[in-house]
């Protein structure tokens, strides 16, 4: 199978379960594009977004880091090549390659923790504003509202 095939099927894959799983809770729609009554979606402008999915992705965030510090690479890994085992500028190399590795590693490490710490730190904020939105709308219906009575309408 080429890899231009293998590639259309799992394109293929991916946009079934996208379909089977239903519309994401949160997304960036604009107007004509993913999202937008021009592809039969609800049409809704601007963010859409659910405070447990925020919640739900800073923690899957935390843990991803936990767990990549948790399978850490091994300290030991690089002895075997090391002088007298093999030659001295091998070993030389391999030592700048592992120190090089495991700096990469600290900072994935540290990327996924600050990533996590900060989505969660947004849900907080979203939820703010979402809870403030909704106290200006009901100040607004209390301050300009009009009460009419069902006969009356």
């Amino acid at each position: 199978m080429s890899f231009e095939a293998e590639w259309a099927q799992q394109k293929a894959v991916v946009a079934r379960a996208r379909l089977a799983a239903g519309p994401p809770a949160t997304r960036l729609a604009s107007a004509g594009g993913p999202g937008s009554a021009a592809d039969g979606a609800d049409g809704a402008d601007g963010l859409v977004a659910d405070r447990s999915s925020i919640n739900g992705n800073a923690n899957l965030l935390i843990e991803i880091a936990a767990f990549l510090h948790e399978g850490r690479p091994d300290g030991d890994a690089a002895t075997m090549a090391r002088a007298p085992r093999a030659h001295e500028d091998v070993a030389a190399q391999v030592l700048r390659f592992s120190r090089f590795a495991d700096d990469q590693f600290q900072d994935t490490v540290a990327l996924f923790a600050a990533l996590g710490t900060r989505l969660r730190t947004a849900g907080t904020q979203f939820a703010a504003v979402d809870d403030d939105t909704a106290r200006t709308f009901l100040e607004h219906i209390l301050a300009s509202g009009n009460y009419v009575a069902p006969e009356d309408r």
